[in-house]
């Protein structure tokens, strides 16, 4: 469900950071355990993620977030890790599409002026990205109707069991 406003800490990626550095291969058997995986979640990228992050922190990325393969897990395991939305210049496509569909915020801005450790604010109303020790800091992004309505819903599924329609 989105709220008004997440705050939290920037864990920052590079870029082309594929499905499979998200949910290692390796461990694809606990695909049938998606809270066991989420232990798990970018420790090939990052080993020490999965243990440190806090709820509602931001992983923060440069470009092609969630390159790869399909692999749903990935955007559903970054979720249960308690992260509150991934912010990037751009996300793979089809892990775009997984993430709304399981009700994960992305939010597509520029990363550059985001430096690992900064606590964000972001604010869903006004659509704006602040810094909390930066007071002159504040990026606009745009979300579509679309995605902050089966993003609310904590998904697709959901949005269509509330509803009983695919009309957004």
């Amino acid at each position: 469900m989105i709220r008004d406003h997440i705050t939290g800490k920037a864990w920052k990626f590079g870029s082309n950071v594929s499905t499979d550095s998200i949910a290692p291969g390796r461990l694809i058997s606990l695909r049938a355990n998606p809270k066991e995986y989420a232990k798990h979640v970018l420790e090939d990228a990052r080993p020490e993620f999965a243990k440190e992050v806090q709820i509602d922190d931001f992983i923060v990325a440069d470009r092609n977030f969630g390159c790869g393969s399909s692999r749903e897990i990935a955007p559903i395991i970054i979720k249960l890790a308690g992260v509150g939305a991934v912010l990037s210049k751009s996300f793979g496509r089809i892990f775009y599409r997984n993430a709304i569909n399981n009700g994960m915020l992305l939010i597509e801005c520029d990363t550059d002026q985001i430096a690992e450790g900064d606590t964000l604010f972001i604010d869903l109303k006004k659509c704006v990205i602040q810094k909390k020790n930066d007071p002159a800091f504040s990026m606009p992004f745009t979300l579509s109707e679309k995605e902050i309505k089966i993003v609310s819903e904590g998904g697709l599924l959901n949005y269509i069991e509330k509803y009983k329609s695919l009309d957004i």
